[in-house]
């Protein structure tokens, strides 16, 4: 297994050491899995101090254009090797233990979370197919990302059988099936390549992989079943009605997906010898239940009781709430019982494309003047057009956008839906389309949030996590659009330290995730405050952009599909 450590990962000068002669402190270790990367952080339990973090960036990143090995990819598709993960539990690990100057003796218990849906198709003993001879150019023998969008075809399949067959589940997804979730993947799966859908022992969620790596168990988490498996009410969708979507894949749930099913902060079993020497940490130790890298970070910002919406801010946005009450909600992603701490109503909702969408711009549209610029300034591009952005009243640049470049996930469901941008003249500059951007994402979560308190589940307060939480000017927007003050929680590491809390409930150390998550967890309280002014100049564009995104996403004009369609017809 090579190795792909960058400087910036390299241990940091250790102020934590115990005092010589004394019995170690408990610690925890919770690893992140990211989009681009994992992280690793040793956590204290008593008090959910920090002590050391480490990241491993994946060797071979997301494979969005092509294989390892050369062989073309089409559009929408997003694949990973899942090799580079355990590289993260073989590097990370141990330097996050460097930095914290702990002895691994310390660790009592190590929790996962993941992206999600995040799929990956093994043999019976767990062996991704890409890593089976004879596979390695065959894009479905690869782990298919959460951004893997090439199954939408399918889920619209999938989304009309239900709706014609009224099957009871389908309102508990606000009416829509993603593409991004388990049967559209799956269906894809069998429909364009059968012979590696017959060579699937199991198509696993990452999140479940990774445990299964980690103790040699293999099982589902209630939070990756529940959201992404369509799993409600202890049943999956009958074998009927796959039967009639597609008679080959009648059994898929049995065949594929049903394993025993684990609460959220569960022990799933003890640390294997093989993943001991791989990470370094002591054999036995309690290896918490799998989660999902949003839905985990609730209990880092103090964030399990019902009312509190979390924002977990990346690449794309994950809103997770817990309530007392079901309720269905148009558009959401799910409602899941004990889908986000168990006991409660667990309810999702997201949007696609969020950091994706300004990195996106930062890198592929800025011009080569703004950049120099910048560096003239000593800022990244982000930062200078953040700064040129801030310098202009509300509605100054005439824009506005719809924040739809990796399709629309609540609450429209529909990521065959592109980004647009209204407005542009020969005056319009960077800075003014940079600012459109950040406030046409924060426009679409005020309106999943408006959804929710329509469908009777009021959002009395708002916690974001996630390293987007670091931009003053995106996190002052937020709160003006929302109207609402914007908390933040007091980590940078949130869904690592969520994880930490999952192992420290999984190695008895609380009683449940309520307790540990008031020890643990970190959350600075109203950070953020809308100025009424703005606030005010906001609902006007607001109310444009409601009429913008009905009229391109509720069948006003269909032309966003149709040109999708296009663009697939050329590719093939």
């Amino acid at each position: 297994m090579s190795a792909h450590i960058s400087p910036e990962e390299g241990p940091r000068l250790n102020q934590h050491a115990p005092v010589p002669g004394s019995p170690p402190s408990p610690v925890v270790v919770g690893v992140d899995f990211g989009t681009q990367s994992g992280r690793a952080l040793v956590v204290r339990v008593s008090d959910g101090e920090e002590l050391g973090s480490a990241v491993h960036r994946y060797a071979h990143g997301v494979l969005d254009r092509a294989l390892p090995d050369g062989t073309p990819l089409g559009p929408d598709w997003a694949l990973q090797v899942a090799a580079d993960y355990l590289e993260v539990l073989q590097l990370a690990i141990p330097r996050a233990l460097a930095e914290a100057g702990v002895d691994a003796s310390a660790v009592i218990g190590v929790a996962t979370d993941f992206t999600a849906c995040t799929m990956i198709p093994t043999t019976e003993d767990g062996t991704p197919l890409s890593d089976v001879p004879g596979l390695a150019g065959e894009p479905h023998a690869y782990v298919k990302l959460w951004r893997h969008h090439a199954a939408q075809g399918q889920a619209d399949r999938l989304n009309e059988l239900a709706r014609k067959r009224s099957e009871v589940w389908l309102p508990r997804y606000g009416g829509l099936i993603s593409s991004e979730w388990e049967f559209a993947k799956g269906l894809q799966l069998l429909e364009e390549a059968p012979e590696v859908y017959a060579r699937t022992a199991h198509f696993v969620e990452a999140a479940d992989w990774i445990v299964w790596q980690l103790c040699g168990v293999l099982t589902r988490n209630a939070c990756s079943a529940g959201y992404k498996g369509i799993l409600q009410d202890g049943t999956y969708p009958s074998r009927d009605f796959l039967a009639e979507l597609q008679p080959d894949f009648a059994d898929f749930v049995t065949d594929k997906i049903d394993r025993p099913l684990v609460a959220l902060g569960d022990r799933v079993g003890s640390l294997t010898e093989a993943a001991a020497a791989l990470t370094g940490l002591p054999t036995g130790i309690a290896v918490a239940a799998g989660n999902v890298d949003a839905h985990v970070t609730a209990p880092a910002a103090q964030a399990t009781g019902p009312g509190q919406m979390v924002l977990i801010m990346g690449t794309s946005t994950c809103h997770v709430m817990n309530s007392d009450v079901l309720r269905e909600v148009p558009g959401m992603c799910g409602v899941v019982e004990g889908g986000v701490t168990p006991g409660m109503w667990g309810y999702e909702a997201g949007q696609s494309g969020v950091g994706d969408i300004f990195e996106w711009f930062t890198t592929q549209q800025v011009p080569a003047a703004t950049r120099q610029a910048a560096e003239e300034a000593g800022l990244t591009v982000h930062e200078h057009l953040s700064r040129l952005a801030a310098q202009q009243a509300v509605g100054e640049h005439g824009l506005l956008a719809l924040d739809w470049h990796s399709g629309n996930r609540s609450v429209l469901v529909d990521h065959d839906l592109t980004g647009l941008v209204i407005g542009l003249t020969l005056a319009t500059r960077p800075g003014d389309v940079y600012r459109a951007l950040l406030e046409a994402t924060a426009f679409g979560t005020r309106l999943i949030i408006e959804t929710f308190d329509e469908a009777g589940v009021p959002v009395e307060e708002i916690v974001v996590a996630g390293g987007l939480q670091k931009n003053p000017l995106l996190m002052q927007i937020y709160a003006d659009v929302i109207n609402l003050p914007l908390s933040t929680i007091g980590s940078d590491q949130g869904p690592a330290l969520g994880s930490a809390i999952h192992a420290a409930v999984a190695a008895g150390a609380y009683p449940d995730i309520h307790a540990a998550s008031a020890a643990m967890g970190r959350i600075d309280r109203d950070s953020y405050v809308p100025d009424p002014a703005r606030a005010q100049a906001y609902d006007e564009i607001y109310a444009d952009y409601r009429r913008l995104h009905d009229h391109f996403g509720r069948g006003g004009d269909d032309v966003m599909h149709r040109l999708k369609a296009r663009r697939r017809e050329v590719h093939r």
